[in-house]
């Protein structure tokens, strides 16, 4: 007869429980060990470490250039996505092409219009030891489900939020899609399968202004009510996603600036000085902001000033040139032009600082010195002309070249590239060591 095992009552409580100890501890250990390199494991499958709020994800495997997990794992600070350079890359640029584009504008299509160099296309921007996310259609239509993305601001806003559209509108299939423009100053594009709407509100001074026709606006005297928006603000303060601009109306030594009422006769006029006077706007702008937008359901983003190349004679060419036939880029780095104004980039970041103090966060994008470089991606002559040409102007082709605006494919696509990026909150981390 086989013996039986027999546990005392002392073995129980020493021999086994110290088992049972030893045991949960290794256990432990294996599971931390799993922990840790698992998240090596997709640090390193990733190229970056990120961080994401809870509402949506970004695919952090697909960059727009190598890959860097050399200068990205083990990473000890956040990359700059502003500062980097500019990289030719006619593989995977431009991200659309002109004529496919649905909605494009002829304001913008520069090919359409006879520019045959057409290598300011294939430009893809490069921060300095990261990447760009790679701009992903979809994934933004979905972002946008059953919300607004609004636009609002000047022509170079508008030609972002074009942008935009050309870059949306091969993910959308026809007849799936179309474009709201009833005259005012609210132009609305719509993916229906998504009920998201991508829009362009035209406010080129955010304010109230004698300017806020969307077609005639170019006026002699330009009259600006500096601390009235509601007129504006009314058409987007819902939007889930607001993206503003204003920089290149208020480029003049003085304003006119008028407190009282258009259609009213006992209004006061008086000049201010441009930068006291974009300080109120922007005063009047973020009050309206902090008081009327949903903090907890709406992104708010600035797009810094977008440069101009009017004096050829700040990158090296004769007095009296400009952007026409340009087809290179400025490659002194840190280059910055007259075409901007640091002073005007201050009040920004002040304003923007001071809402973040009252509980109201603003993202700024900052475009500017990436965009100095670009003197070459302007659409000058290649661009519908709304009034036809004279034979002194025809004779004269710097004399009408627009070197203000960005031919499409182009310049704009980045500044979306970037947009994109802050949306998902993309934070990209890079090695310090």
């Amino acid at each position: 007869m086989a013996k039986k095992n027999s546990i005392l009552p002392g073995e129980y409580s020493g021999t086994t429980t110290m088992d049972i100890r030893c045991s949960f501890q290794t256990l432990v250990a294996v599971l931390v060990a799993a922990l840790v390199v698992g998240a090596i494991y997709l640090t390193a499958e990733s190229g970056y470490l990120v961080q994401e709020d809870d509402g949506g994800e970004l695919d952090h495997n697909q960059t727009n250039g190598n890959s860097t997990s050399e200068t990205t794992k083990n990473s000890g600070g956040r990359c700059d996505l502003f500062s980097g350079k500019w990289v030719y890359d006619n593989e995977s640029y431009p991200l659309y092409k002109e004529e496919e584009c649905s909605f494009m504008s002829d304001q913008l299509a520069c090919g359409k219009f006879g520019r045959s160099d057409l290598d300011y296309q294939h430009w893809r921007w490069q921060p300095h030891h990261c990447d760009l996310p790679r701009f992903n259609a979809t994934a933004l239509l979905e972002r946008l489900r059953n919300k607004r993305l609004v636009f609002v601001g000047d022509s170079l806003n508008r030609g972002q939020w074009v942008s935009m559209v050309c870059l949306l509108d091969k993910a959308i299939p026809k007849g799936r899609k179309y474009m709201h423009n009833n005259g005012s100053s609210l132009i609305t594009f719509k993916a229906k399968d998504y009920n998201a709407k991508i829009e362009f509100y035209w406010a080129p001074l955010l304010v109230e202004s004698n300017s806020d026709d969307p077609v005639s606006h170019r006026l002699p005297e330009r009259i600006v009510r500096a601390q009235a928006i509601e007129k504006h603000a009314r058409h987007w303060t819902d939007a889930d996603v607001l993206v503003f601009n204003t920089y290149l109306w208020w480029r003049r030594p003085q304003m006119d600036v008028l407190w009282g009422s258009f259609n009213s006769t006992d209004g006061i006029y008086k000049q201010v000085e441009m930068l006291r006077s974009y300080e109120m706007a922007l005063k009047t702008w973020s009050d309206w902001l902090e008081i009327h937008v949903n903090r907890t359901k709406s992104q708010l983003f600035f797009m810094t000033m977008s440069p101009t190349h009017e004096r050829a004679e700040e990158w090296g060419k004769s007095v009296g040139e400009n952007c026409y036939n340009e087809t290179k880029q400025i490659t002194e780095e840190g280059y910055r032009g007259r075409g901007t104004d640091p002073k005007m980039m201050k009040i920004v970041e002040n304003t923007i600082e001071d809402l973040q103090k009252r509980g109201l966060n603003v993202e700024m994008i900052n475009i500017t010195q990436l965009t100095e470089y670009r003197k070459e991606g302007h659409p000058s002559i290649y661009r519908k002309q709304w009034e036809p040409l004279t034979e002194e102007q025809i004779s004269n082709p710097i004399g009408y070249s627009d070197c203000i605006h960005w031919c499409l494919p182009g310049v704009p696509d980045v500044w979306n590239e970037l947009l994109y990026a802050h949306i998902f909150n993309f934070v990209p981390y890079f090695n310090i060591a």
